[in-house]
């Protein structure tokens, strides 16, 4: 058996080549990839080889938004488990330390987390994991849909961050994959109002065809917003809708874009506005799959276009080739 694997080596630079297939050790299954989505931080690797801190100094295997099939057993899991469907939960912590122990485990130092340097990650034919992160799809769903697990859990990490609830009044800035995906668990999770703005018109019908309130920025808002859920990384997107949020609105930082931005202090503590940010997610993956599963969250809007695994290259290129696209899926096996 061989294990074809996307490698990224350096910016630009992923080969498709034949690495060994992992053997599952204790706790861990071994998962026959299907179907892994692209997401903008393996499109930043491919294109700057790093990201803040994590650097890629050796060849690593990239993408970490996965669903596949168990195809073998470590020590001390069930045989059960082999033929099952799974979507990976790509970042696997220590599970001792304080922060894990608390619940928290989205801030364990030790977290081990599909490619992120110096960890391989899973557009390949096998990836093992710990079982507990190996997760049962929903019968009926398919994999390319149970693969966006992982960008809804983003989302719903957002929500839960920002504490929204029914009745909320909810401004999505930013209509990319995870601005239309967080809108839409926000909107599950009882919001009354949900808009979601961004400057690309192609992005914007893409919000109105979901149902939601959707509007060309920056044209100015209108009315006044409980949650702002920042998932453009734009610094303007940030203060212009910070401006339009009701006294004791709360803001969540998801888009990474500048590493500083402006504030306006006087607005914050006027209004006695929380801010706060947000590190991947911690115990989401299973209601990421019913929200999909039922319809709450519709995903397949967002998944634009297809590659198979020889044409890995152009998944990550997408963006900077077509304009009207969201989200690439990699289709590594059947």
């Amino acid at each position: 058996m061989t294990n074809r694997s996307a490698v990224l080596h350096a910016p630009h630079e992923l080969t498709i080549e034949d690495r060994a297939v992992p053997e599952p050790q204790p706790g861990e299954v071994l998962v026959r990839v299907v179907a892994v989505g692209i997401c903008g931080s393996d499109v930043h690797y491919f294109e700057h080889g790093r990201i803040g801190p994590y650097v890629v100094e050796s060849p690593m295997v990239i993408g970490h938004e996965a669903a596949g099939v168990v195809v073998g057993v470590g020590q001390g899991v069930s045989s059960d488990r082999i033929g099952k469907r799974v979507a990976l939960e790509p970042g696997v912590p220590c599970r001792n330390c304080p922060t894990c122990l608390s619940g928290r485990y989205n801030l364990c130092p030790d977290v081990v987390f599909f490619a992120t340097p110096p960890v391989d990650g899973a557009i390949c034919e096998y990836v093992t994991l710990a079982s507990a992160f190996a997760h049962d799809v929903p019968a009926g769903l398919d994999h390319e849909h149970a693969a966006m697990a992982e960008p809804v859990s983003v989302g719903i990490w957002a929500c839960r961050r920002a504490g929204v609830q029914a009745g909320d009044r909810v401004l999505v800035t930013g209509a990319g994959p995870i601005g239309l995906l967080t809108a839409q668990v926000a909107r599950a999770f009882g919001a009354t109002k949900v808009t979601v703005t961004d400057m690309n018109a192609f992005r914007v019908e893409a919000a109105a065809r979901l149902g939601l309130h959707a509007q060309l920025a920056p044209t100015p808002l209108e009315g006044e917003y409980d949650v702002q859920v920042e998932c453009s990384g734009a610094g303007a997107a940030l203060s212009t809708g910070m401006t339009s949020l009701a006294r004791a609105g709360r803001v969540v930082l998801v888009g990474m874009g500048a590493d500083e931005v402006s504030i306006n202090v006087p607005l914050v503590q006027g209004r006695e506005l929380t801010l706060t940010g947000t590190f991947r997610y911690a115990n989401t993956y299973p209601l990421a799959l019913d929200l999909i599963a039922s319809g709450a969250v519709d995903v397949a809007p967002v998944i634009t276009h297809h590659f198979d695994l020889d044409h890995a290259t152009d998944a990550m290129t997408l963006a900077s080739r077509e304009p009207n696209s969201l989200k690439a899926i990699v289709r590594v096996g059947t």
